[in-house]
């Protein structure tokens, strides 16, 4: 049976609480991918090249951030942190909950933690939903 999209919402806002540890989420959402046994696997990301000589080592972002408000409240209506250690997961479950943000900006994202860079990545006003989608790394 398919884990459902509100089972891993479960582990990934226990993490955002701190009620468990990002180790632990990440072990309980490949459980949870295992047992809904998708055909379509992808292994982790390769690590990223060493630097060339004599260039400097930026610190890596280590979290990724979603926030979606609400245009017509102006209420935050999901404010989440990511281990970016978990970004292959949590990548296939936020397209599922926000599929205009297409492969271009998945793309975008995973060339920003791989280029070491820290901020706002993804910027979406959605006017058919009246949601403002920011994605960033902490």
């Amino acid at each position: 049976m398919a884990a459902s999209s509100e089972e891993r919402l479960k582990i990934l806002k226990l993490i955002e609480e701190n009620k468990i540890t990002p180790e632990e989420g990440i072990r309980l959402l490949q459980a949870l991918e295992k047992s809904s046994a998708t055909p379509e696997k992808k292994g982790p990301l390769p690590p990223p090249p060493p630097p060339p000589p004599g260039e400097a080592i930026r610190p890596r972002p280590r979290w990724l951030r979603v926030r979606i408000t609400d245009l017509r409240s102006g209420k935050v209506r999901v404010n989440i942190r990511l281990p970016v250690t978990v970004l292959n997961t949590g990548m296939k479950l936020g397209a599922r909950f926000s599929p205009e943000i297409g492969e271009v900006e998945m793309g975008q994202i995973m060339e920003a933690i791989q280029s070491g860079e820290i901020g706002q990545i993804v910027d979406i006003y959605d006017e058919e939903d009246q949601e403002h989608i920011e994605v960033g790394l902490e």
